[in-house]
C-alpha cells in the first residue's frame, strides 16, 4: 500500500483514503460496500454496470449491491478540502441521495390518481422531475416503473394544463420506446395537440412539445406517420418559431433544429418547412449554433436544397453563398460535407450563384479541401463543385493566387 500521502498535479498532497481505490481522484459521494469497502459512487456503479460480481480491492464476491453512503468520511473529505482552499481546493458538494423506488413508485401513483387533487398531483411531477434532474440512476429508476406509458397518457388525457405541461417536462427527460413513440405518431389528434402546445405563450412548454415531436419522428419506423407530422398543420411551423428563440434561451435551438432535421429527413416534409420559413430561421440562425447542431443545421439545408422550393429560398437570401463558403473547413469534416453539398446544388440550379460563390472565394476553399483530410464524400462533392465552376473563374483566380503557388491541384 503507498504511505498516507500522495503528491498531487496541483502541488499539495491527498491523504491515500480520500482517494477511490478504482479511479484514484478525490472521492466526492463515498460509498461502502457490503465487503466493507469505499469508493466513490460513480466508479463503483461503472464497475458494476459491466458485469463485475466481486469487491476490486478485495476480489471477494459482493453478497448484494447495496451502496450505502459514508457520511463521515465525505464530511472528512469536505473538511480537508475547506482547510486547503487556500491551495486551490475546492470544496466537494453534499451529494444528493439517489431515488427511493418505494417512494417514487408512491408518485407515480398519485400523479396518475384521478382521485387526488389536483395540486397534489402537481406536487408529485414536479419531485419526480427534481429526481430525474439529479441523475441518470434516478432516470432509470422512474423509467423502470411504467412512467413513461403513464406520463403520455397524462400528456394527452385533457388534464388542465399544469398537469400536461409538467407531464410533459418530465416526459421529454426518457428516450421513448419504438411502440411508444408509435401510440403518438399514429393519432393524428395527438399530433395536433403538440402542434397547439407549439404556440403555448411559455417558450418551455413550446420547446417540450418540439422535443417530444423529434423523439417520436425519430422513433418512429412508419414514413407516413413522419409525413403525416409533417403536414399537420402548426408543426414546422411552431418549430421554426423556436428556431427563432432569442439565444438567452439556447435550448430552443437545440431542440428547434433536432426536430426540423428529423422532419426533413423525409421529402415530403422539405417543401412544407421552406413555407414555414425555415430556410430564413437556419441562415439567421447558423453562425449560433454549436458544433454538433451547426452539423444538423447545415445537415438540414443541404436536404431543403435538394427541393425546387428550398434552392429558391437560399438563392434568394443574400447571406447564403457567403455563409456556406466561409463555414467550409470552419467546423468539422461533416460540416464541410454537408456546406459543400449545398453549395453544389446552389450552383446548379444558377450560374449567377457560381459568380456569387467564386466572389466570395469558394475556388480557394474547395482547393483546400481536396487536399485535406476531410471524407471522400466531402472530397467528391468539391471535385463536381470545382468542375461546374470553372467558367467562371477569374482568369488569375489560381495562377495568381499566393496560396496555391506549384499546387498539384489544377483546374478542370
Amino acid at each position: 500500500m503507498p504511505g498516507s500521502l500522495e503528491p498531487l498535479d496541483i502541488g499539495i498532497q491527498i491523504p491515500y483514503h480520500f482517494r477511490c481505490p478504482i479511479s484514484l481522484e478525490l472521492m466526492r459521494d463515498p460509498v461502502t460496500v457490503s465487503t466493507g469497502q469505499t469508493y466513490d459512487r460513480s466508479s463503483i456503479e461503472s464497475w458494476v454496470a459491466t458485469g463485475n460480481t466481486t469487491c476490486p480491492v478485495t476480489r471477494s464476491p459482493l453478497c448484494d449491491f447495496t451502496l450505502i453512503p459514508n457520511h463521515t468520511l465525505r464530511r472528512l473529505i469536505q473538511d480537508w478540502c475547506v482547510s486547503n482552499r487556500s491551495l486551490g481546493v475546492e470544496r466537494i458538494p453534499t451529494p444528493k441521495q439517489p431515488a427511493d423506488p418505494a417512494l417514487v413508485r408512491t408518485l407515480l401513483a398519485q400523479a396518475s390518481s384521478d382521485s387526488i387533487p389536483p395540486h397534489s398531483r402537481l406536487s408529485a411531477l414536479r419531485r419526480l422531475r427534481g429526481f430525474a434532474r439529479d441523475s441518470d440512476k434516478n432516470r432509470s429508476v422512474i423509467a423502470a416503473l411504467n412512467a413513461r406509458d403513464l406520463l403520455i397518457s397524462i400528456v394527452f388525457s385533457n388534464e388542465s394544463d399544469d398537469l400536461t405541461h409538467e407531464s410533459l417536462a418530465l416526459l421529454v427527460m426518457f428516450p421513448l420506446a419504438e411502440l411508444e413513440c408509435e401510440s403518438v405518431a399514429s393519432q393524428p389528434d395527438r399530433i395536433a395537440f403538440l402542434a397547439f402546445l407549439l404556440s403555448n405563450s411559455s417558450i418551455e412548454v413550446r420547446v417540450n412539445a418540439a422535443a417530444l415531436i423529434e423523439m417520436v419522428v425519430t422513433g418512429t419506423q412508419a414514413v407516413e406517420n413522419r409525413i403525416l407530422i409533417g403536414s399537420t398543420e402548426g408543426v414546422l411551423e411552431g418549430i421554426t418559431t423556436i428556431l427563432k428563440h432569442p439565444l438567452a434561451y439556447p435550448r430552443a435551438l437545440k431542440v428547434g433544429i433536432k426536430a426540423l432535421f428529423a422532419l426533413c429527413l423525409v421529402k415530403q416534409n422539405r417543401t412544407k418547412a421552406v413555407s414555414a420559413g425555415a430556410v430564413e430561421a437556419l441562415m439567421d440562425r447558423l453562425a449560433d449554433f454549436e458544433k454538433c447542431d451547426a452539423e444538423r443545421a447545415l445537415a438540414t439545408v443541404e436536404l431543403l436544397c435538394r427541393v425546387p422550393a428550398g434552392c429558391a429560398a437560399f438563392a434568394s437570401h443574400a447571406l447564403t453563398v457567403p455563409i456556406l463558403v466561409k463555414i467550409i473547413l470552419k467546423i468539422s469534416d461533416r460540416a464541410t460535407e454537408y456546406a459543400a453539398g449545398a453549395l453544389l446544388s446552389l450552383c446548379s440550379a444558377s450560374e449567377q450563384l457560381q459568380r456569387d460563390a467564386v466572389a466570395a472565394g469558394v475556388v480557394t476553399q474547395l482547393l483546400l479541401l481536396v487536399q485535406s483530410d476531410c471524407t471522400e464524400r466531402a472530397k467528391r462533392k468539391a471535385q463536381m463543385l470545382l468542375k461546374l465552376l470553372r467558367d467562371s473563374w477569374p482568369d488569375d483566380s489560381i495562377t495568381n493566387s499566393d496560396d496555391f503557388g506549384g499546387t498539384d491541384v489544377f483546374p478542370f
